[in-house]
């Protein structure tokens, strides 16, 4: 039985990433890892209560417990929806 692993916390802007690598015990949800990271304290803009989780790339509820290996991937708002940004690209070639 595994008492505790490693699993890692990631966030990522336009400018800079960051990837912390923490130790955890059995149990520990995706929401508890984001909070024991720290990245919430080195970017202000993440809210741990509100922002969008993931692991390796699909989304997942912020109590999902953790397995040995995971990687937590703390997702940004997006500035603009990709299908409308699309869809006006499009409309302007058409031009």
């Amino acid at each position: 039985m595994i008492e505790a692993f490693e699993i890692e916390v990631a966030f990522a802007r336009s400018d800079v990433q960051s990837m912390v690598t923490l130790r955890v015990p059995q149990g520990t949800t995706a929401l508890e890892a984001v909070r024991c990271s720290g990245l919430a304290v080195q970017f202000g803009e993440i809210d741990p209560e509100s922002a969008k989780l993931g692991i390796f790339g699909k989304v997942v509820a912020p109590d999902t417990v953790l397995r040995p290996g995971d990687r937590v991937e703390i997702y940004r708002p997006l500035l603009a929806d990709p299908k409308e940004v699309r869809r006006r690209r499009a409309l302007a070639s058409k031009k």
